[in-house]
């Protein structure tokens, strides 16, 4: 499919696993008509108990893999791209939400400055890249070029095929440099991205995530087919694969992207010292009793 042959192996990491992730890669990905082919249909949504379970022993993986990173200094980068509601933000709050956020830090960049226009494309989001001791957590990357910038004619034809062409020697001196990259693509059925549109502008709680640019966005899925599968085409290498994870379901989403990156990170448990607690100082007065603080009032 692509001009830089990709090794869909599997790099094992930290303890032996058998669970697998249902992340495909790219090159084996198998295509319908306007997108991938699912292959989860007929697997029921994954129930919240049984979610929270998995979610947990994947959680303590996470922090050992927080605790690997800092003590051996690794550099780690993962990306991830899809459309508009395919659950990107949901996954990524799934991997950060029991990590240090020194460590592990998400980069959602906003539209550009007119001071970063004028840079070299790649520029700002390079500042985000990671040092020694970090994973950084890309919300949407420098792909911005190859997808919304591409569909809603932000970019030119030319522009966006430098980039394509571009790309691949960036990402291969961001592995020589020793980052480990990790990509992926969450696959949002039309169906399950019309609903959740609609849930966004029903629910008061979720309108603030619904923008004029996601619906102008909604009407071109073709053209978001389209760009997909050239960027794929271009930038799928055998030292930057793309990761596509199937989101209709988003529980499974989750828990598939997290099993998966786990198996592609080469950690290992790092032992931790034996801690006690030290004996207190004597507590004259405990309470705080002074009539000038404000307090909280107790409503619940």
């Amino acid at each position: 499919m692509n001009k830089h042959k990709h090794d869909s192996g599997h790099v094992t990491g930290g303890p032996d696993r058998t669970d697998r992730a249902m992340s495909t890669p790219v090159g084996d990905a198998a295509r319908s008509e306007g997108g991938f082919s699912d292959h989860v249909i007929g697997v029921p949504k994954l129930k919240r108990k049984e979610y929270e379970c998995e979610l947990r022993r994947l959680h303590g993986e996470l922090v050992a893999v927080q605790e690997w990173v800092k003590d051996t200094g690794a550099k780690v980068c993962i990306v991830f791209e899809g459309r508009d509601t395919a659950g990107k933000g949901g996954t990524i709050k799934a991997i950060t939400e029991r990590v240090s956020p020194r460590v592990f830090r998400v980069v959602a960049l906003s539209a550009p400055t007119d001071r970063e226009k004028s840079q070299m494309y790649i520029q700002r989001y390079m500042a985000h890249f990671p040092a020694a001791g970090e994973v950084i957590v890309f919300d949407r990357s420098w792909y911005n070029r190859a997808g919304v910038e591409r569909v809603m004619g932000f970019c030119t034809p030319e522009e966006t095929r430098r980039f394509l062409d571009l790309v691949p020697g960036v990402e291969k001196a961001m592995v020589d440099s020793g980052i480990l990259l990790l990509k992926y693509w969450l696959e949002v059925s039309a169906d399950e991205q019309t609903r959740r549109l609609q849930r966004r502008i029903d629910d008061p709680r979720k309108v603030w995530k619904l923008s004029d640019m996601d619906l102008m966005a909604y009407r071109r899925w073709s053209e978001y087919s389209v760009a997909r599968d050239e960027m794929f085409a271009a930038t799928d290498t055998a030292w930057a694969p793309w990761w596509v994870a199937h989101s209709d379901d988003k529980r499974r989403a989750r828990l598939n992207v997290i099993s998966h990156l786990l198996e592609r990170i080469p950690y290992s448990h790092v032992e931790h010292r034996s801690v006690e607690l030290p004996r207190r100082n004597a507590v004259d007065d405990p309470t705080v009793t002074s009539p000038l603080l404000r307090y909280v009032p107790n409503r619940f």
